[in-house]
């Protein structure tokens, strides 16, 4: 080079305005319209760069040049959403459907489900060893959050529960419940008296654990929002505090002058907007959430309309689960039609509170309440099932991404790390063929599911299905010859 030139060289060299070496990521995901289900907005043409398990940014594309890229995705035309919260399922059926429910892992990653909340079953010991497992990369799955067995009365109907009838039952079983380092506790109302569930919920709320539960009738949602519940599962429990004389009926029905199924009588009779509102301002004011669980609702009240025996989902289920739901379609065969009508009207009516809800600024949760015993409730699709009975009851498409997202992230205390698309947070990253604001069924159409920063191209996930209906159909071939052999009976020697 001439010397002339050399000064000037050696002076753009050191210009602001040289060229930068371009920082190392995994993967730079680019084009992509991103869905901020923070501030509710479409950020289009947007590159995502991910390292190991986090997203270090997400920037217009045109920075794209700042990264160099081990892997790169080219989403034009493609929407980014936050891998997906499902905030109420169960593994259960007993020690001899283990299998059958690790089986469901793959099932909730094949459907853009990046994390769980068990909310109880008989399975616990196994449910802490996945939680672990999959934390450690030893198995693949959603990241799960248990609340382990669920404290209940004496006697209790559901299976695994820690029964307790003293403060001191109640004390010992939170250490145990601490012991096994639980992410929320469960409370229901099966057994356990209205006395030892406030009990309970006090002891809880004071040691700093998050508190699901089941409502028992006996006590206003007002008293028990107010004593430090977290989350109310289930709508119709919500339902309740809109009527303009909840206190009055919950206190004759404890008094035992009416019994429940009077009692909900009369609060649907007496349930006002105006009252509803205001109880769900007071629960939003106090953070209590409520996970609607519409979808298991929805499927049972409808049995005589769709009786589902011919899904093509079932081939994901394992043939002990599938006869776990034999107890909710038998029990709804016994219908007549006024009592068919009757369950059609009280669905509809629980799932109409959904705005009123929203509007009071309650933190409202997707969560499917799948499993064991929830009748044709699958795991996996059925998230998308509630999501779209969300939007069917008044929610925006946006509203329920939210409650997908975010909200159960917020709920649990990782909204940190996880619920939304942004640097330093997981790279759980679903990337849908159509807008989820504009049709919630988009998010049905999966191309890639990128889950703890492991990209998943529609090929794997359709993979990850496959295996679970050919492992379905292998337990059935052998419970099939299981029920062919005849049986042994003693001989002679």
């Amino acid at each position: 080079m001439p010397a002339p030139f050399r000064p000037y060289v050696a002076l753009l060299a050191l210009s602001p305005f040289a060229a930068v070496a371009a920082e190392p990521v995994d993967l730079l995901i680019r084009h992509a319209n991103v869905v901020d289900v923070v501030a509710g907005k479409l950020r289009a043409d947007r590159l995502i760069a991910v390292r190991g398990d986090r997203i270090v940014a997400v920037e217009p594309d045109a920075r794209a040049a700042r990264y160099q890229a081990q892997r790169s995705i080219d989403a034009a035309g493609k929407y980014a959403i936050p891998g997906l919260w499902d905030m109420h399922v169960h593994f259960g059926g007993g020690d001899k459907l283990i299998e059958e429910n690790k089986n469901l892992l793959p099932l909730y990653v094949a459907h853009g489900i990046a994390a769980v909340r068990d909310a109880a079953g008989d399975l616990s010991p196994s449910v802490f060893q996945w939680r672990d497992a999959i934390a450690a990369g030893r198995l693949d799955g959603p990241t799960v959050f248990t609340s382990g067995p669920k404290l209940e009365g004496y006697k209790s109907i559901w299976p695994g529960d820690i029964e307790v009838g003293s403060h001191e039952e109640i004390s010992k079983a939170l250490d145990q419940l601490q012991g096994w380092k639980v992410d929320f506790v469960k409370i229901t109302d099966n057994t356990l008296s209205p006395e030892l569930f406030m009990d309970a919920l006090s002891q809880a709320h004071a040691r700093g654990l998050r508190v699901s539960a089941h409502l028992p009738f006996a006590l206003p949602v007002d008293e028990v929002s107010r004593a430090g519940l977290s989350s109310i599962e289930h709508i119709e429990y919500a339902y309740k505090a809109g009527s303009s004389q909840e206190a009055q009926i919950s206190a004759m029905v404890r008094r035992g002058e009416i019994d429940s199924r009077e009692g909900w009588n009369r609060i649907q009779a007496t349930f006002d907007r105006k009252t509803a509102l205001a109880a769900y301002r007071r629960l939003a004011q106090r953070g209590t959430a409520v996970t609607p669980t519409l979808n298991g609702s929805f499927v049972t009240t409808y049995l005589d309309r769709d009786d589902h025996a011919h899904d093509d989902y079932l081939q994901y289920i394992g043939p002990g689960l599938q006869a776990t739901y034999a107890w909710r379609v038998e029990r709804a065969a016994k219908d007549d039609a006024a009592a068919i009508a009757r369950r059609h009207e009280r669905y509809e009516r629980n799932a109409s509170i959904l705005p009123l809800l929203q509007q009071a600024g309650v933190n409202i949760l997707a969560g499917t309440d799948a499993g064991f015993l929830n009748s044709f409730n699958y795991p996996g699709v059925g998230l998308h099932d509630e999501m779209q009975r969300f939007v069917d009851s008044g929610l925006t498409p946006l509203q329920t991404l939210q409650a997908a997202t975010i909200n159960g992230a917020r709920f649990l205390g990782q909204d940190r790390r996880h619920g939304s698309l942004a640097a330093g947070k997981a790279a759980d990253i679903v990337l849908l063929d159509a807008d989820p604001l504009r049709d919630i069924a988009a998010t049905r159409r999966i191309d890639t599911f990128v889950l703890r920063g492991k990209v998943h191209d529609r090929a794997a996930l359709d993979a990850m299905l496959a295996a679970v209906r050919e492992e379905v159909a292998e337990q059935r071939a052998a419970q099939a010859a299981s029920a062919a052999q005849p049986p042994r009976t003693g001989g002679q020697r």
